[in-house]
């Protein structure tokens, strides 16, 4: 073929055929087809020998060194295995083996309480588990370390790590740079003007809020929005004149969050005036045979009202009378009540009856108060004695506002009162429960959860209504409790009313449940500092299956 015949000839003959179009330059007696081919072929040759080389990417930076120590080679391993388990355990029935990626979090917990560094060949594959759960992300992030950031960089399945990162990743300045801190606040991506307001909230409160005041009549007000929440943390009394402002803000949004925060402050000018305003609906009438509390709710919403963050307008199906007293009652200060309705104590305020159908409207109310304000003695009333034939208190009407307020009370507290509650009523409401509650539990809430899975057992039905607190059992129970759970592997006898085979699916849960308790006491073990020689919880062994 001549040299002159382009890469467009031979593809247009090869189109039309060399019947039609004969190649040109062939050798004599060589079949045309044959001849198209060999020229195709020195064709292909002479295009890839005239490329230019292009020009060389920009290396990589070189990954930022860990200074952290590195994790001893049995938790190293130990690693390994979990993060090779992230498919789970798969299907309804598990078996007895412990589902290890749901202990991942807590071997994360462990490690980065000890401050380990990751092993550089794990990164991947934790990248991977944390893109697939947030709820592992800022555990797996900080075990990580700055490494993470920078691997992520190179893998755009990865990206979430540097949104997750404090400012996309970005260094933050130095609080008391105070020319690079208006720089970054002044001219940064809206994510880097987050976490150096957060950064600076945390360290320095009052500078953090003035560099906000500086610059808020500019900001958007979803950004305004963003930016005002940051002010939860270190909240205090010096907020207030910049919260009052905030009040008059164009953004609905903004004014609530303002409110809201106000009201957390007892103290506050807005506190004071939903005081009066709730005090004037809220009162004991004292001429019957009993003190019973009386509430006469807002007859309208006036644009004070509406300044200081009640909404007018209420949800549908809610009446607007109620709808305002319950917003009222929730922002006023809870000291408001004793001096208000006679001198009484939280626990004697709540027990008093209340007139014309308005308690569950007033407790709920006080309920939301109590979490707002944090507050334990009201808390501790409103839910009122775990034993209580509704255990519901005389204020908490839901379990998810139960839970809110045992977050108010000590944690062990908190645990005494869960673990007395399922004495009582069993583990059929008590998950939600048990989520609020410290980990590892306490000696009497992990004894109260045992005993009451074995009266759920011996009841003869299936386990799996008890999944949900068999899981957290797994994840939360002290592992000391292994040994007294090995009188529950064997098989029951049966009762004539037992679902069938159950006793077998009880036993099979009760062994995957010490199985896991085991395991997470090697696992702490293997996590201990060399030398430190932590010794493995009374009456468990490393499982079997362990790895």
């Amino acid at each position: 073929m001549p040299a002159s015949s382009s890469w467009e000839d031979l593809v247009t003959t090869a189109l039309l055929g060399t019947d039609r179009r004969p190649p040109a330059g062939a050798r004599a007696g060589q079949e045309a087809p044959l001849a198209l081919l060999d020229a195709a072929a020195v064709a292909v040759v002479r295009r890839r020998a005239g490329l230019r080389a292009g020009r060389a990417a920009r290396r990589p930076e070189p990954a930022p060194q860990d200074a952290r120590p590195a994790l001893p080679e049995a938790a190293a391993r130990r690693l390994a295995l979990l993060l090779a388990d992230r498919s789970g355990g798969g299907g309804s029935r598990r078996g007895t083996s412990p589902d290890l990626m749901e202990l991942l979090p807590q071997w994360l917990a462990v490690a980065n309480a000890h401050g380990y560094a990751a092993p550089p060949q794990a990164l991947p594959a934790l990248l991977d588990a944390a893109r697939g759960r947030t709820d592992l992300r800022p555990a797996a992030l900080a075990f990580m370390g700055p490494r993470a950031l920078w691997l992520a960089r190179l893998n755009p399945d990865w990206r979430f790590a540097q949104r997750s990162a404090p400012g996309g990743g970005t260094a933050l300045p130095d609080p008391g740079d105070t020319s690079a801190v208006h720089k970054l606040w002044e001219e940064g991506l809206f994510a880097e003007r987050v976490a150096l307001l957060a950064a600076l909230r945390a360290r320095t409160p009052d500078f953090a809020r003035d560099l906000l005041a500086a610059t808020w009549s500019t900001e958007r007000a979803e950004d305004r929005l963003m930016f005002l929440d940051s002010l939860r943390t270190g909240l205090s009394a010096e907020d207030e004149p910049f919260l009052e402002k905030a009040l008059t803000d164009r953004s609905r949004n903004v004014r609530a969050t303002a409110a809201e925060l106000l009201s957390a402050l007892p103290k506050s000018a807005l506190a004071g005036r939903m005081a009066v305003r709730a005090g004037a609906c809220v009162a004991v009438d004292r001429t019957g045979d009993a003190p019973t509390i009386v509430v006469e709710a807002p007859h309208e919403c006036d644009p004070g009202m509406e300044r200081d963050g009640i909404m007018a307008k209420p949800p549908a199906g809610r009446g607007e009378r109620s709808w305002w007293l319950g917003q009222l009652v929730e922002a006023a200060p809870l000291t408001t009540w004793p001096d208000r309705l006679g001198g009484r104590t939280p626990e004697q305020v709540v027990g008093l009856p209340v007139a014309d159908g308005w308690q569950n409207e007033l407790h709920a109310a006080w309920c939301r108060a109590a979490v707002r304000q944090r507050d334990a003695e009201w808390s501790r009333a409103l839910l009122g004695a775990p034993s209580a034939p509704e255990a519901g208190g005389p204020g908490a009407v839901s379990l998810a506002e139960r839970a809110k307020l045992l977050a108010a009370l000590e944690s062990g507290e908190r645990a005494a009162w869960v673990a007395g509650f399922i004495a009582t009523h069993g583990l059929s409401e008590a998950f939600q429960l048990l989520g609020v509650c410290a980990v590892p539990w306490t000696a009497p809430l992990g004894r109260a959860v045992v005993d009451a899975l074995n009266i759920a057992r011996d009841a003869g039905s299936y386990p799996w209504s008890f999944s949900g607190v068999m899981g957290l059992a797994e994840r939360c129970l002290d592992p000391s409790e292994a040994a007294r759970l090995d009188g529950l592997l064997a098989i029951p006898d049966e009762r004539e009313d037992a679902s069938p085979g159950a006793g077998g699916y009880w036993a099979e849960a009760f062994q995957r449940l010490v199985t896991t308790l085991r395991l997470r006491a090697t696992m702490a073990e293997e996590l201990s500092p060399p030398g430190t020689g932590s010794p493995r919880p009374a009456g468990t062994q490393p499982p079997d299956a362990a790895g």
